[in-house]
């Protein structure tokens, strides 16, 4: 597993904000280094409760369900009032658990309503060295200094419907030295570039689709692009209402793939020369379609598909020649990569909207209850542990730091590692 993560650093160190030139690269974006759900360390902490193993447990205020983001001793955030109208971006040390930084990034005067699994401030932050980004969906985009929290640009022009009881949730990654991320709503659906210095666009391309022939229903997408490679570099992917898109660093559309799902969630994953996408949220289906394509390539390099228990929520982690899948419900599948090849199916406890994340050849997959069931990966199912934290919604998914779970409840951010001394719980006064 190591030397394929070296592989994939290598081939996106070009291309990526972050410096991708080995295996110990903070976590600064949704789902990690390479944006996959895999984690290079020797020693994350496979047992702990809500008073074992725990470094620091920190309160966050008001509601959000974006994911940490690392980098040096920052771990950032974003919540929101429940009703949408204060918008905020949170930073707290990483080794005290001591809240750095809690500003106020955005005033919205009429948010649309939500449903009530969503939140405000869902979309996962992108970090990098000085600069953290912060993204809302249509409520504004914006470039945070790290060290002092002030705002260095922001945008509130990049509108679209996210729907009356969907709301925004689509998070951006750095491709290219470019703010990266989709604006996928009822009226308007593009994926867009921004310099990331000067917030200033750089490319926008809209879907090829003609979504006027569709209700309107139909035209929404919360996802964030995926990375696969393309010859000697890589292309964007993108799973939203009605099609499968890749493009080139530039926007240039590659390849499309014609569907007719919408509401899609998870982030597309590639290997193995196939990219693995869901195309549906009400029914939600896995895709692998062959990535080397050009134009409409529906009818020639859709590899195969699978519809029996696929996620709407959880992205598919993929580890060897193996993908996981886990759906809402708990169903969780383990599937041949290569060919979509039932290995096998089994329940697990709970509700799931956290993707499954690996690391020292364990998978650790977080329910809504804040339970975490550890796999063996392989051709059995094989439980190491089952670990609790206090019962509190957990849909956020993990960050790791180090040998340390970065885990995002309900009310509080927690730092669990496998010999933390001295567990302790500290206060969340902010002192910017």
């Amino acid at each position: 597993m190591r030397s394929t993560l070296i592989l994939w650093f290598a081939l996106t160190a070009n291309f990526c904000g972050a410096n991708l030139g080995s295996a110990e690269e903070p976590w600064w974006q949704l789902l990690g280094p390479a944006g996959n759900g895999h984690a290079d360390t020797a020693d994350l902490p496979a047992r702990w409760t809500e008073n074992e193993n725990v470094a620091w447990k920190t309160a966050i205020h008001d509601r959000g369900w974006s994911s940490p983001v690392i980098h040096g001793d920052q771990i950032w955030l974003t919540t929101a009032t429940t009703d949408g109208h204060k918008l905020y971006a949170v930073c707290v040390d990483k080794n005290s658990g001591r809240v750095l930084h809690d500003r106020h990034v955005f005033d919205v005067a009429e948010p649309q309503k939500i449903s009530d699994d969503n939140t405000y401030a869902t979309p996962t932050p992108v970090i990098e060295q000085g600069r953290v980004f912060i993204h809302f969906g249509t409520y504004g985009t914006a470039c945070l200094d790290t060290r002092t929290g002030e705002t260095i640009w922001s945008r509130r022009d990049l509108n679209c419907d996210h729907e009356a009881n969907a709301g925004p949730a689509s998070s951006p990654t750095i491709i290219a030295g470019n703010l990266v991320f989709h604006v996928d709503g009822r009226d308007v659906q593009y994926i867009i570039a921004l310099d990331k210095v000067t917030g200033e666009t750089v490319w926008k391309t809209s879907r090829s689709f003609d979504y006027s022939t569709v209700p309107v229903h139909q035209r929404k997408a919360y996802g964030m692009p995926g990375i696969a490679p393309r010859g000697d570099g890589i292309q964007l992917v993108s799973s939203v209402g009605q099609g499968v898109y890749a493009y080139d660093v530039s926007g240039h559309e590659l390849w499309r793939v014609r569907h007719k799902g919408w509401s899609i969630a998870p982030r597309p994953v590639a290997g193995h020369g196939l990219v693995f996408a869901i195309v549906d949220h009400d029914h939600p289906e896995l895709w692998a379609i062959r990535h080397d394509g050009s134009g409409d390539v529906t009818e020639s390099h859709i590899a195969w598909k699978e519809s029996r228990s696929m996620p709407a929520r959880c992205t598919p982690l993929l580890v060897d020649d193996l993908l996981y899948v886990v759906n809402r419900a708990g169903l969780i599948t383990c599937l041949e990569a290569k060919t979509g090849t039932l290995v096998w199916k089994e329940r697990l406890d709970g509700q799931y909207s956290a993707t499954p994340i690996v690391a020292n050849n364990r998978i650790y997959l977080f329910n809504e209850e804040a339970n975490c069931t550890i796999l063996r990966p392989g051709r059995k199912f094989d439980v190491l542990a089952v670990n609790s934290l206090a019962n509190q919604p957990v849909r956020a998914t993990p960050a790791v730091d180090e040998n340390s779970l970065i885990v995002r409840t309900a009310d509080s951010l927690y730092r669990i590692e496998a010999a933390a001394a001295d567990p302790r719980q500290n206060s969340t006064n902010s002192d910017d």
